[in-house]
């Protein structure tokens, strides 16, 4: 019962006064199962770049952190390709640094501070990150060439109308089927009783 309301309330909290950049909310009818957006800082690799992520809540919240990753594709030493984010904030002491009195809104704003100030000496990505404390220039293009390619506006836009013509496809065909327009008469094999 304190779970609920208290993500009752932090999600009311997040519409109303949502920290700049970021949008936060429900995913379907479970309160436990969260998505936000964060949008690339100005000056960063991930300027411009729309980044959805999945929270899951635990059942044991606010004493257990939620679990959070990206579903964008980002380029990054403390994020890997399955969108697992190394952050202190989201483990349990004593190797993490999460307490009860943190919030989904001050995650979110962390995560968005990780996206602009990366930490190369605590990596899930090691060629990354070997990559940003070497040859920071190519680490700056390489993440910028992914932001374009998963994360850009322009990008997005085209997935979500192709998902859409998608979907409409599959439905009519669907409908078809069930029709029976598909199947001719001739094709129609009658059935011999024994």
């Amino acid at each position: 019962m304190q779970r609920a309301s208290r993500l009752s309330r932090e999600l009311a909290m997040l519409s109303a006064e949502p920290p700049p950049g970021v949008s936060c909310w429900q995913s379907g009818t479970r309160l436990d199962e969260l998505r936000a957006q964060i949008i690339g800082a100005a000056e960063t690799p991930y300027e411009k770049g729309i980044f959805d992520l999945e929270i899951v809540v635990p059942e044991r919240y606010p004493f257990e952190p939620p679990k959070i990753r990206f579903l964008t594709p980002i380029y990054h030493p403390n994020i890997d390709s399955a969108g697992r984010i190394c952050l202190d904030v989201l483990k349990l002491p004593p190797k993490g640094a999460w307490r009860p009195s943190l919030n989904i809104s001050t995650l979110l704003t962390s995560i968005q501070l990780l996206m602009a100030e990366p930490n190369p000496d605590d990596p899930l990505m090691a060629d990354v990150s070997s990559e940003y404390k070497y040859n920071k220039q190519l680490f700056l293009i390489n993440a910028k060439e992914w932001t374009e390619k998963y994360a850009s506006p322009q990008k997005r836009a085209l997935e979500e109308k192709t998902n859409q013509n998608e979907t409409k496809t599959t439905n009519e065909s669907v409908t078809q089927k069930r029709k029976g327009s598909t199947v001719s008469k001739k094709e129609k094999k009658p059935r011999l009783d024994p």
